[in-house]
């Protein structure tokens, strides 16, 4: 791993080892993962070095997995006081559709009870899709009801995130091999890659993982609708969001933008005026603002595994911006291409407040905690920190991403 400190003298490989172990005992939080996508593997869980888990739910078959298992590794009563060295892993879930599955599902909240499968799916895929592929796709379901049980599962889990959820540009959908009655899919896949030797078949149903990519995409209209559906949720119940964006940060800016829409903090000439009258002048707390009762934007937004340049992080980092936006990084995603030195740059330019890490890892275990372990020092050498000052800035950061308020000290 190529070093990025600016320290002089100082030698990375005589003291990462014992740094690393009081960087654990500090704690490790994993921003975004999908242990469930192998199910077989969750009881590692209870084995695992890391802290804490973001677990994310993405499609219609991991929805109740992702809730099941946070019930097995549940959240301390203390959460913004838990202790590195005391704590057993634990997991913060995350309900969402991702947008890679979008055209699963159908927009019924004007009144349209039922949809021709046909016509919904040749209108939310481009180019049309022939008839052949159309027969191997799942019923699609309804948004408003997808959102009245990711409304039951919030209520259940305090802390739960929405995510994960958001845009992408690139994405193909997958040629499908759905049974039509449950939409479980008939063909099995060697997972072998991913879960470090587990047999085939494990793989929880319903993923991309294995299959063969058609020429089709979901169209961004539609993919905007369900993002916007997911983040207004995000608002009314003061949630977190953990956002997916491929070749679309200006789209997802644009419509988190549209949502705080005279909402923004005030600019500094602003602030001068109404300065000249206190009684006036906003609390931070206030910028999350209300109309009618409920907030109009998530309070707190991760750009999970963020791959823009640097210079679009100026429109996330704005001033005026009254949303929390963090930024995570992944070994897999952020450093696994010739994109790396892109990477490097963008974590120098994000605020140290502002940085999350994540493994972006289905299937939980050693290769989960190593991969933290990764991009905790590629994250603490390029910010030139300890690697206990990196875990202690990152624990404080994940609380702030998902609990509102850093752990106390």
């Amino acid at each position: 791993m190529t070093s990025y400190s600016k320290r002089k003298g100082t030698h990375r490989t005589s003291w990462k080892k014992p740094s690393m172990e009081e960087a654990k005992k500090v704690g490790l939080f994993d921003a975004h993962c999908h242990p469930t996508d192998i199910m077989s593997a969750t009881p590692r869980i209870s084995e695992m070095n890391a802290k804490a888990l973001t677990v994310m739910s993405t499609r219609a078959q991991d929805q109740d997995l992702v809730l099941e298992t946070a019930k097995q590794y549940p959240v301390p009563d203390n959460n913004t006081q838990a202790n590195g060295d005391k704590q057993n892993t634990y997991i913060v879930p995350s309900f969402g559709w991702h947008p890679w599955f979008t055209y699963q599902i159908f927009d019924d909240r004007g009144g349209q009870d039922e949809v021709d499968a046909t016509q919904h799916y040749r209108g939310v895929l481009t180019p049309e899709p022939d008839k052949a592929f159309l027969k191997t796709l799942p019923k699609p379901r309804k948004l408003s009801s997808f959102l009245h049980e990711t409304e039951m599962r919030l209520q259940e889990f305090p802390s739960a995130v929405i995510g994960e959820i958001g845009l992408d540009r690139s994405f193909r959908v997958p040629h499908g091999d759905f049974k039509s009655e449950d939409d479980s899919e008939v063909t099995p896949r060697d997972m072998t890659a991913k879960t470090g030797g587990l047999n085939e078949g494990e793989y929880t149903p319903g993923s991309r993982e294995g299959r063969p990519l058609s020429p089709y995409h979901v169209k961004l209209e539609h993919q905007k609708v369900i993002l916007k559906a997911q983040l207004e949720l995000a608002a009314k119940h003061n949630r977190a969001v953990s956002v997916h964006s491929v070749a679309t940060h200006g789209a997802v800016f644009d419509l988190l933008q549209s949502l705080w829409k005279g909402h923004e903090k005030p600019s500094k000439s602003a602030k001068k005026k109404q300065n000249k009258d206190a009684a006036n002048a906003p609390l931070e707390s206030d910028y999350h603002s209300v109309e009618g009762g409920k907030p109009l934007y998530p309070p707190r937004i991760c750009m999970h595994s963020y791959s823009g340049p640097a210079d679009a992080l100026k429109q996330f980092l704005g001033a005026r911006v009254p949303a929390d936006i963090f930024f995570s990084f992944s070994e897999l995603i952020n450093f696994g291409s010739h994109n790396s030195e892109k990477a490097v740059e963008v974590i120098k330019a994000v605020p140290n407040e502002q940085i999350l890490i994540e493994s972006d890892l289905h299937c939980a275990g050693e290769r989960m905690d190593k991969l933290l372990e990764d991009i905790l020092t590629r994250v603490c050498e390029i910010k030139d920190w300890s690697l206990p000052e990196g875990a202690e800035q990152l624990k404080k950061n994940w609380h702030r991403f998902v609990f509102g308020v850093a752990p106390e000290e």
